[in-house]
């Protein structure tokens, strides 16, 4: 099974959305992959609550039977939509992948 998480920073409007909104986007995306997407076996979004200038603003969990089941995942052009979007309003990314 392999853990796939991200955490980002966003940034503070964009598109006539503040952060909040933007926030609630990327998770309304990113749920509805989950209906799409067949080899997303659980998935995990959490907002910070502290704020502080380390804190990341949001972080996605998600869990794949496989490393092909994760690349299924990564090119699909729903996903693909999704991390367009993502890559627009976000001003930080980390990532791991993980064995577990």
């Amino acid at each position: 099974m392999i853990r796939h998480t991200i955490m980002w920073k966003f940034a503070e409007e964009y598109g006539g959305m503040n952060k909040e909104q933007i926030m609630d986007s990327v998770i309304s995306r990113l749920t509805a992959l989950e209906g799409i997407i067949s080899q997303i076996k659980a998935m995990r979004l959490e907002k910070d609550i502290l704020h502080s200038e380390r804190s990341y603003d949001l972080i996605y969990i998600s869990e794949f039977d496989s490393l092909e089941a994760l690349e299924a995942y990564r090119v699909h052009p729903e996903h693909v939509k999704v991390a367009e979007f993502i890559k627009n309003v976000r001003i930080a990314q980390a990532v791991t992948d993980t064995e577990i």
